[in-house]
């Protein structure tokens, strides 16, 4: 990788964690990551849930809409991580980067929705961005 890393990352409806993600690497980040999300099968707007406990964390998905995956952002990008086990995505032809996958918790599993279930996968997904931010300062 050369000058400022690019991060893609993709769930099935580009409306929840992806979006997360996105929003956690930007907050985290700042301008050191070029940061993207999309969706294999994009949903129609952001959950609002997901949107309020990222903006307890100091996150900002107000601006965002659900959008598809980019072929050439697919090619470009120096980190492609797929988040949960729903969405598949297909390497394209040029891609520099592999496919990550990061199986996220999934409290609903064990009975806990709502704004609960929306902190711990915040939770989660904020770990991991953080030491994918530190992997990639290094």
């Amino acid at each position: 990788m050369t000058g400022i890393p690019t991060v893609l990352f993709v769930c099935v409806k580009n409306g929840g964690k992806s979006q997360m993600a996105a929003a956690l690497m930007r907050h985290h980040a700042g301008d050191t990551v070029e940061v993207h999300s999309a969706g294999t099968k994009p949903g129609s707007s952001i959950n609002a849930l997901s949107a309020e406990v990222i903006a307890e964390a100091g996150g900002d998905m107000s601006g965002e809409t659900p959008r598809a995956i980019d072929p050439e952002l697919l090619r470009r990008a120096d980190r492609v991580i797929v988040l949960g086990d729903e969405a598949r995505v297909e390497a394209v032809d040029g891609m520099r980067a592999e496919i990550e996958t990061w199986i996220t918790d999934e409290p609903s599993e064990r009975g806990i929705e709502g704004i609960e279930r929306m902190r711990l996968v915040r939770d989660d997904i904020v770990q991991r961005v953080r030491a994918l931010r530190d992997e990639l300062r290094s």
